[in-house]
């Protein structure tokens, strides 16, 4: 919204350009970017954390950035009187905020609506995970991302009755795990599966039960 009434206001400053104060811009254009490299000092480290930390810093960027065209706007108008280069120093920074914002926004959706991660093809997963020895059928597959670089899956996996009586269930759970953690160009570390004969799966209600 900041950025949307960035532009607009830039827009009717093109054909209506205000009085702008050319040493007044400029000092505050110093200020501002010196406040903001010293935070993007702060941040820079801590970027990738997650996503409130990715906001901040491409804020703090785009606030430097704008600091810059803020400067610039002002030895313009200081050395041409071209009053307009303020209206174009606000279309800058609206045009750094809007594609950053959405990009942000977009990341965000996938992980409250739990979309699959980008990069994990499920129908893959599957077919993979069926070529393990022992496992006859996977069903109830599911990826999501939980938080800022976090993947998870969960899945239904059936294996033969054999595994139960003579203790392989257990390596074979960790054969599943180890196989999305490690086969995929997406490593899923963070995983749930129910390890079940073909009776159990059989018994689900049908009406809960998916691919």
């Amino acid at each position: 919204m900041v950025g949307f009434y960035t532009a607009i206001e830039g827009i009717r400053r093109l054909f209506e350009p205000p009085e702008v104060p050319a040493t007044e811009l400029l000092i505050f254009g110093i200020v501002g970017l010196v406040a903001n490299i010293t935070a993007i000092l702060i941040l820079s480290s801590s970027r990738g954390a997650n996503f409130n930390m990715r906001a901040a810093f491409l804020e703090v960027v785009n606030d430097a950035l704008g600091s810059l065209g803020v400067i610039v706007a002002a030895i313009v108008i200081a050395a041409t009187g071209f009053q307009r280069a303020d209206a174009l120093a606000g279309l800058f920074i609206a045009a750094l905020i809007v594609p950053r914002a959405f990009k942000l926004m977009r990341e965000t959706t996938s992980v409250l609506m739990e979309f699959t991660p980008k990069g994990l093809d499920l129908d893959a997963v599957r077919a993979h995970i069926l070529e393990l020895e022992h496992v006859k059928d996977v069903h109830d597959l599911h990826a999501s991302t939980v938080a800022t670089g976090l993947p998870t899956i969960t899945a239904h996996v059936v294996v033969e009755d054999e595994c139960f009586t003579d203790g392989h269930a257990a390596e074979m759970l960790q054969a599943v795990k180890t196989c999305v953690a490690e086969h995929f160009e997406v490593s899923v570390n963070h995983s749930t599966f129910q390890i079940e004969t073909a009776h159990i799966s059989e018994d689900e209600p049908a009406g809960l039960k998916h691919p």
